[in-house]
């Protein structure tokens, strides 16, 4: 009886201890390595006005691209590329519009109706790598959504003879209806580089896009901020697909209802007509835009910075788990704002920086006990258009396939503790799990985006990973703080709003780096169990992504 009381016993505690999430000791020791102070340390440094902005081929990126490579070799971490360096360089091309000659004329039967001021009304700039547009009397038509997904059986185009027109754009994607386009959630097909895609495939003449604070998820002083400096993209991505569109446009609120007002029609009648599975595309009657713009070119490259900690399991080392933050940021100002030129990107993104290398010291402690390999990803130009990362995503260091994960860190909890953890991504894949299991055992909880039609999954590197089909996933700050005053999460709200891509993202007086040290360790230890469990990550079936896991995996 006694033998057959132990047997129980034992079966029960192996039982628990299979159901516990996967952990060490040593884990859990090599975490209180992560501190506040130690996590702080590297922000100053990365946000410091020294490193002017870290914008891509600037001495700032050089100052970066040392300061992290110092850092890897510091903790012992090995060079991750197969020439033993820690650098991927990729090629960039730079424009820049001349502002001063940038126009665009709203006509009304040949009279002018309208004259767009380049930054206050709209911002635009010529594609295909072109040098000069000036496009007179260019037809428009509204597209609504400008969506084609057979998947929803929804076509916004309606066979329409759009090729050569100025295609108008609403922002992001229909909400109205939980069983298509996943309702409030913002998919690919509501991001505004999905509306340039479809202009150029559908031989449109140029696109629009509407820009509302609502529909963005951002206001117009992010749009003129991200698009009103030298922009970037990867050489060749532009010109690679025919001349068309000739030139992409955003259009303020304001100038967007001046437009449709030329036309006979309300702005906003507009915008929710383009809710309808049966919209038609609308011909501005009467109503054709000058547009001119003028922009020069320059080559230039920069650099992923990719470090590496070998696996120990003879049959798993050759698989990988990928840790990603991008590194850059905005740069220096065109002009300065009472005597502040410098986006020191404090919190976007020198947290989830300082956090990667974090991790990757922790990770160093335990290698031993490393069954897959780990890889280190700082991607550059992520503020310039997701480019490092698609960078690496078409010229990858390591198969696709045998890569089970990507945690990528863009923007951390900067104010304190908090009793949950946003998972942009949330359910997606079978990370998800794994992080829940590990909050639970902290007494924390796992939670969806609070705003889904903001689209973050397509917004940050994650979605390069995600694109070759790598499971992916976006850990962002909770909301449910502890020990704060009960309004903490709106006073949060409003700084963050403030300094989003803004000359004032720096180290305040809000900062409590508490919640970034929790969550940091949280993310480590769910990652550690996430390398060395049997199975690697998976989407879950139906997911946009599997496809093309299986594709990758094959």
């Amino acid at each position: 009886m006694m033998n057959k009381t132990l047997s129980s016993l034992l079966f029960l505690l192996l039982f628990i201890a299979a159901c516990e999430p996967q952990q060490s000791a040593e884990i859990d020791e090599a975490a209180q390595l992560i501190t506040e102070e130690s996590l702080l340390a590297h922000i100053e440094v990365l946000s410091s006005d020294e490193f002017e902005g870290r914008a891509p081929a600037t001495r700032g990126e050089e100052l970066s691209v040392q300061y992290l490579i110092n850092e890897l070799e510091e903790i012992g971490i090995e060079p991750g590329m197969q020439d033993d360096s820690f650098e991927q360089y990729f090629p960039l091309l730079g424009q820049v519009v001349d502002g001063q000659t940038a126009s665009i004329t709203i006509k009304l039967h040949g009279n002018i109706a309208e004259e767009l001021e380049y930054r206050a009304d709209f911002m635009g700039w010529p594609s295909n790598e072109a040098e000069e547009v000036d496009i007179t009397d260019a037809e428009l038509v509204y597209v609504g959504y400008g969506i084609q997904a057979p998947e929803f059986e929804w076509d916004d185009y309606k066979d329409a003879d759009v090729e050569g027109k100025v295609l108008v754009y609403k922002n992001s994607d229909p909400s109205h209806d939980p069983d298509i386009f996943e309702g409030d959630s913002r998919l690919y097909y509501g991001r505004w580089s999905y509306k340039f895609e479809k202009a150029e495939e559908m031989g449109a003449l140029g696109a629009i896009i509407i820009h509302t604070d609502k529909t963005a998820g951002y206001g117009w002083s992010v749009v003129e901020g991200s698009w009103g400096r030298e922009r970037f993209a990867l050489t060749g991505d532009n010109g690679d697909h025919g001349d068309r569109p000739e030139f992409n446009t955003w259009l303020t609120e304001e100038s967007s209802s001046r437009l449709f007002e030329a036309a006979g029609f309300e702005l906003y009648d507009m915008l929710d007509a383009a809710a309808d599975r049966q919209f038609e595309p609308v011909v501005l009657e009467g109503v054709t835009l000058d547009v001119t713009l003028s922009a020069s070119y320059s080559n230039m490259s920069s650099r992923n910075v990719i470090g590496k900690l070998e696996g120990n399991d003879r049959d798993m080392r050759d698989e990988y788990v990928i840790f990603s933050a991008h590194y850059d940021h905005l740069g220096i100002a065109p002009e300065p704002v009472d005597g502040d030129s410098i986006f020191n990107g404090a919190w976007d993104n020198a947290s989830g920086t300082s956090a990667v290398l974090e991790i990757a010291k922790a990770l160093k402690e335990v290698e031993n006990d490393l069954r897959r390999s780990v890889l280190f990803m700082f991607v550059g130009a992520e503020e310039m258009g997701l480019l490092g990362s698609q960078y690496w995503s078409q010229n990858p260091t390591v198969q696709p396939g045998k890569v089970s994960a990507n945690i990528n860190l863009d923007s951390m909890q900067i104010y304190g503790r908090t009793n949950d953890m946003v998972l942009v991504g949330y359910n997606r894949n079978t990370i998800t799990d794994v992080f829940r299991e590990h909050a639970e055992a902290e007494g924390r909880q796992i939670v969806p985006d609070p705003q889904p039609e903001q689209g973050f999954f397509y917004r940050s590197d994650h979605f390069s990973y995600a694109r070759v089909g790598i499971p992916a996933i976006f850990p962002n700050p909770g909301r449910d703080f502890i020990e704060k005053p009960d309004d903490w999460t709106e006073v949060t709200d409003s700084v963050t709003a403030a300094n989003y891509h803004a000359l004032s993202d720096e180290i305040n007086e809000y900062w409590d780096m508490a919640g970034m040290e929790s969550d940091t360790r949280l993310i480590l230890k769910a990652s550690f169990d996430i390398i060395n469990r049997d199975e690697m990550m998976e989407w879950v079936p139906g997911d946009e992504f599997e496809a093309v896991r299986q594709e990758m995996m094959e």
